[in-house]
């Protein structure tokens, strides 16, 4: 089983994610984010795509290759399911991901957690992102492409009033496992 925790930064992915690992048997944290760290690390500028020059790794071609590929090869080597937080807004790139993922694993559940600006920017400045920080820029357009989008990004959940133990909660009865805790 994945569970796929999507939305902007700061809405309290990494958060509800560390619950759900304590109180699911046989789950790990996989943090595609750190794949795209080390892209971003070990690419030079000159060999990516005009396309991929921005200062989103997700742009890269191969983030979305190899974040896939490392998640069905932790499932099929380590036989553990994955809670995956990430934030991607992109529509394409996001359906990419999905399909790869079901094809790894049929059972994926996309939670994707919202909350009003307001509420986004306070978490943010919670945890050391001060206005004007890279995932302070990303606000809008975050909020923008997954409220447009909401046919895509499935079960959305407005996190402003909910503490993350309520999220994961409602995460967990939505697949049915509240049992579990």
């Amino acid at each position: 089983m994945i569970i796929m925790i999507n939305g902007p930064f700061g809405v309290g992915k990494t958060s509800v994610s560390r619950i759900l690992e304590q109180n699911l048997k046989n789950f790990i944290i996989y943090d595609p984010e750190e794949i795209g760290f080390m892209l971003s690390k070990i690419i030079p500028s000159r060999l990516l795509n005009d396309y991929e020059k921005t200062d989103d790794f997700q742009d890269i071609t191969l983030w979305r290759i190899v974040s896939s590929d490392v998640a069905e090869r932790i499932i099929n080597i380590y036989g553990t399911n994955l809670i995956i937080p990430m934030t991607i807004y992109n529509v394409d790139y996001f359906n990419y991901i999905l399909d790869r993922l079901k094809a790894t694993d049929p059972m994926v559940y996309h939670f994707c957690l919202l909350a009003d600006k307001h509420t986004i920017k306070k978490r943010l400045e919670s945890r050391n992102d001060q206005d004007g920080s890279w995932p302070h820029l990303q606000i809008e357009k975050c909020l923008k492409s997954f409220n447009q989008n909401k046919e895509v990004f499935e079960t959305i959940i407005d996190t402003s009033k909910l503490t993350a133990d309520c999220v994961s909660r409602i995460i967990l009865d939505r697949i049915n496992c509240i049992n579990q805790i």
